[in-house]
């Protein structure tokens, strides 16, 4: 209780310290104004920033364009301007700002920071990726730096790259979990053997169903089969039945799969896949490519296109239903518009 309380006191102390700060420099400014003299832009600069931190970013975007005026504070304002735009969620703006501050400063590592993650924000990953590239350049060191440009690398598919800007970081890898698993899902995706080791480790000490599903799928890959079905039900039991990625039907297709490879010689799988088709899991492409794989037994084979029939005859009783239900439908609004146009005769 006394923590808290000294804690409450030293809160209180520092948003009084400032507010009074504020209220000394829009005083000196009040002053230098009354007196005639120039008002320096280090003081709208000042000003500005007292804004900012205050969450005013309107009154801030006014002080600190005044500031940008000059040459000295122009750089050092226009990159708070863009970040109060970003705080507006203008991100267009934001990227406008930060990237005209490196058209004049090339090497900025603040303005090539923001842009770059900017640039995420909007979607724009090719260019973000540029930018992370040269923020590399500049600040090697920066493991922060090095994850979100292999973050945008993964998200363009180029795992191979993104793989490599991580392994420059093989320290800061050892107490940073998410540097860890985009590193080992980077192999996972490149279906690198590394990386069962690798996405194991990562779920000894976290837990997450979707990085269990890849896990999962990578074992799957290297024919370790008894432990990819087992890793697959621990997915499936963990993950939410509101899940898109992976859905729980997914991930029950993907155990039916294992099973139709690794236990050959009976049905268990067929009887898995069945229960996928009749949780919602309805690919018929997916399954269909199951009838050419060559691990599977010709009687389960047999046993899938019966499956892929019963799924086609379904959808088309539904397509039926609600042609029947259209035509249903349109017969009731012609039915109503002729009664009212009887009426309006009337």
């Amino acid at each position: 209780m006394r923590n808290e309380k000294t804690t409450e006191k030293k809160t209180h102390f520092s948003l009084f310290t400032f507010h009074f700060s504020l209220f000394i420099v829009l005083c000196s400014l009040f002053l230098v104004n009354c007196s005639g003299m120039a008002t320096s832009a280090e003081e709208y600069f000042s000003i500005g920033m007292a804004y900012y931190d205050l969450g005013k970013f309107e009154d801030a975007e006014k002080w600190l364009n005044r500031a940008k005026q000059a040459n000295k504070t122009y750089t050092a304002s226009q990159y708070n301007l863009g970040r109060i735009a970003f705080e507006r969620k203008r991100y267009e703006e934001a990227a406008k700002i930060f990237e005209g501050i490196l058209k004049r400063d090339p090497d900025n590592v603040l303005a090539l920071r923001a842009a770059a993650y900017t640039r995420i924000k909007m979607g724009n990953i090719d260019i973000a990726q540029k930018h992370y590239s040269r923020l590399l350049v500049l600040v090697p060191e920066s493991s922060d730096d090095g994850y979100n440009h292999a973050l945008v690398l993964f998200a363009m598919e180029r795992y191979s790259e993104a793989e490599e800007v991580l392994s420059k970081y093989p320290f800061a890898m050892r107490d940073n979990k998410d540097l860890q698993l985009l590193y080992a899902r980077s192999q996972g995706k490149q279906n690198k053997v590394e990386a069962i080791d690798n996405l194991a480790k990562w779920l000894e000490a976290n837990s997450d169903a979707k990085v269990r599903f890849e896990y999962a799928a990578v074992l799957e890959y290297h024919e370790f089969y008894a432990r990819a079905i087992e890793e697959y039900r621990k997915a499936h039991e963990d993950i939410a039945v509101t899940s898109t990625d992976p859905k729980k039907t997914d991930i029950r297709f993907a155990i039916a799969k294992a099973l139709l490879i690794a236990e050959s010689a009976n049905n268990s799988g067929v009887t898995e896949l069945q229960g996928a088709v009749d949780d919602g899991f309805k690919n018929i492409a997916a399954i269909e490519e199951l009838t050419n794989n060559a691990k599977i037994s010709d009687a389960n084979k047999t046993s899938i296109r019966t499956i892929i029939d019963d799924i086609r005859r379904e959808e088309l009783a539904a397509q039926e239903k609600q042609r029947q239900a259209e035509a249903e439908q349109q017969e009731a609004d012609q039915e109503e518009t002729d009664n009212s146009a009887i009426e309006s005769e009337t």
